[in-house]
């Protein structure tokens, strides 16, 4: 989608933080903006911010209840009539350790972090087909779906299967003219990493005695990036087609030690002719139906895999 005047976007977490900052960049485009959030507070504030301005649908959406969910999707296209970008960035932090005998705050988490994406697409996706016009896909992952962060293995995992739900969605749907990106951010200025000085409860005599690693947190979120700035990354990934979205350079290098310590670790043996010529076929398309660019949109039949493109009915 390299014009995206006049699209319908459909953002979940839309009024808070990343999704705040990828709602003013989508509105920056010209387009017609479905804020989805389930926090009445967050709401409100981004009414304000945003006030004058009619492009605009604030709606109630909770991503990890269905009815709720597709109640709020109907919502938005009895007001806009259609929806051509579907961004599944509604997220929270916490949800446990993966020794934690405790369910409760993981099944929360992986309900909102992976379920939310999941039921985001199931319930749009078909929308966009429907349509025809061809259409995009955000997923927000974060570099916690790379690189993995002491202390949150709930959010680790759920940001991991988010990725590898984009990449299986973007080969999927690529024939049909809808794109799929996934988002990578890293530290951001939201509500899950905030400076010290942005709590009016906080003593500057707790800086001083806090630990290393501690002042190394409250430093990176002084410098976090713009919500804005990375809503602006989302827009060029979109009119690209581009999957990857990274936003935060400080990671590369342990992306790339990450990668190499993996390729060390295959065995030097030649595999059989078999199994190379079939996996040689199926990189072949992987690396098509990955690849940057725009296609147009078409009645694919998905190759020799055996996918179901075709289908638009909508729930």
């Amino acid at each position: 989608m390299e014009d995206l005047k006049g699209k319908v976007a459909f953002v979940t977490g839309g009024a808070n933080g990343i999704g705040l900052g990828i709602v003013r960049a989508f509105l920056e485009e010209g387009m017609k903006v479905a804020v989805a959030d389930w926090n009445g507070d967050h709401i409100a504030k981004a009414r304000q911010a945003l006030a004058g301005n009619n492009a605009v649908h604030f709606v109630r959406a909770d991503v990890a209840d269905r009815d709720n969910l597709r109640d709020a999707r109907d919502e938005v296209l009895n007001a806009f009539g259609k929806i051509h970008v579907l961004c599944n960035n509604a997220g929270v932090n916490g949800g446990g350790t993966a020794d934690d005998p405790d369910f409760g705050a993981w099944d929360k988490a992986m309900a909102i972090n992976l379920g939310g994406v999941i039921n985001g697409t199931k319930m749009i996706v078909p929308v966009i087909k429907q349509h025809g016009e061809g259409g995009h896909v955000v997923c927000t992952s974060s570099m916690a779906g790379v690189v993995p962060l002491p202390g949150l293995a709930a959010y680790s995992t759920a940001k991991y299967a988010v990725r590898g739900f984009a990449e299986s969605l973007r080969m999927q749907v690529a024939p049909l003219g809808i794109g799929v990106s996934c988002l990578f951010p890293g530290a951001t200025r939201t509500g899950m990493l905030s400076a010290p000085e942005d709590d009016p409860t906080f003593d500057p005599a707790r800086e001083a005695s806090a630990g290393d690693f501690q002042k190394a947190l409250w430093d990176a979120a002084r410098a976090a990036i713009d919500p804005q700035d990375t809503g602006r990354a989302v827009v060029r990934a979109i009119k690209d087609n581009r999957f990857y979205i990274f936003t935060n350079a400080e990671f590369l290098d342990e992306v790339r030690e990450r990668n190499r310590e993996m390729e060390d670790a295959f065995p030097n043996d030649t595999p059989p002719e078999g199994r190379r010529k079939f996996e040689t076929m199926r990189a072949d398309m992987v690396r098509d139906l990955m690849a940057v660019g725009n296609r147009s949109v078409s009645g694919g039949d998905g190759g020799d895999f055996g996918l179901d493109l075709n289908s638009t009915a909508v729930d």
